[in-house]
């Protein structure tokens, strides 16, 4: 058996997910002749209860990642995540994470090692729908015209309670209050959250470079009942849609709430769940839909990027 020391940033909902995943499929590691050892977990407060194998090593202190192979980060946030991942990957260790933010705000200082393969990511955008992975390997032989998606959950809850008839400020309070919504939320109704996402696919169709700073954003706290009843009387609906399509000489990215006829792919096939419509020249169109957010969801796709690296699968590699 090979010993992998794996190391994991956070234990939220997401990290414990994780580590549980990891125990349930501990039958596929044993077939890979893996054997793998958590050799720490990183958390504020250890003494806080957690529902996570009892005798999982969790402290305060990083010190346990200098003997990590693999890093799986589910801490979120930018500056404190990079400072821990920093050293890793500059000395040629794999990491996994979920963290569009960082990856979108950061990618100058990621860039090189997602291009040396040392980067896996697939959950930072639709979570456990796999989107990432095909744009980033049997997509790129067609030629990449558009893309639309439905990328935030929160905003897809606000918005079907509205078009239950709850205004935007009761159906936000919902959201809240389900867990569904960040506290402050307006990374989520803002339009921040699909634009982080947005700027991650645009890297594997558009542009390796695509910058952030490029995404046209505009939330959905001006929509009102009023718009909603407009849209249903013309037989559409309002969602918060990001789009990547060529303009000119470039691309434009944009997200914002739109207007689409009930029966597009992102109203039936992404009701509530994550979805996106992808296009090119010789593939066509294609549909991606599913959950796109949830502590299992996401670990799913955290795991299967793990099972990728022992297997010995590069990560996810933008377009050059």
């Amino acid at each position: 058996m090979r010993t992998v020391t794996i190391g994991i940033l956070g234990s939220g909902t997401v990290g414990q997910d994780v580590l549980n995943l990891i125990g349930r499929r501990q039958h596929i590691f044993d077939d890979l002749g893996v054997r793998l050892e958590v050799a720490g977990v990183l958390v504020r407060d250890p003494s806080k209860p957690r529902n996570i194998p009892s005798d999982t090593p969790v402290t305060a202190q990083p010190d346990f990642l200098q003997e990590c192979e693999v890093v799986i980060e589910c801490m979120g946030g930018i500056e404190r995540p990079l400072e821990l991942l920093r050293p890793h990957l500059r000395s040629g260790r794999a990491v996994i994470t979920a963290n569009k933010a960082l990856l979108a705000e950061r990618w100058d200082d990621l860039r090189a090692h997602a291009l040396d393969g040392r980067l896996y990511y697939e959950a930072s955008v639709m979570a456990g729908t796999p989107v990432i992975g095909p744009m980033s390997t049997v997509l790129r032989a067609s030629t990449f015209t558009r893309l639309q998606a439905v990328l935030n959950g929160t905003c897809n809850y606000v918005l079907g309670q509205m078009e239950a008839g709850q205004p935007y400020a009761e159906a936000l309070a919902q959201a809240q209050a389900l867990g569904y919504a960040e506290d402050p939320p307006t990374l989520d109704v803002g339009g921040f959250d699909t634009a982080h996402k947005l700027t991650v696919l645009a890297r594997f169709s558009a542009d390796g470079n695509f910058p952030y700073q490029a995404v046209q954003v505009q939330g959905i706290e001006d929509v009102t009942l009023a718009d909603i009843e407009a849209a249903r009387a013309a037989d559409e609906r309002i969602k918060l849609v990001a789009t990547l399509e060529r303009q000119d000489e470039g691309w434009a990215a944009t997200v914002a709430p739109r207007r689409l006829p009930a029966t597009h792919a992102l109203c039936t096939a992404g009701a509530s769940r994550n979805a996106m419509v992808y296009e090119g020249e010789e593939c066509g169109s294609l549909i991606f839909a599913g959950g796109g957010a949830g502590g299992m969801v996401t670990a799913s796709a955290m795991v299967g990027d793990l099972l990728d690296y022992l297997l010995g699968f590069p990560g996810h590699v933008p377009l050059h």
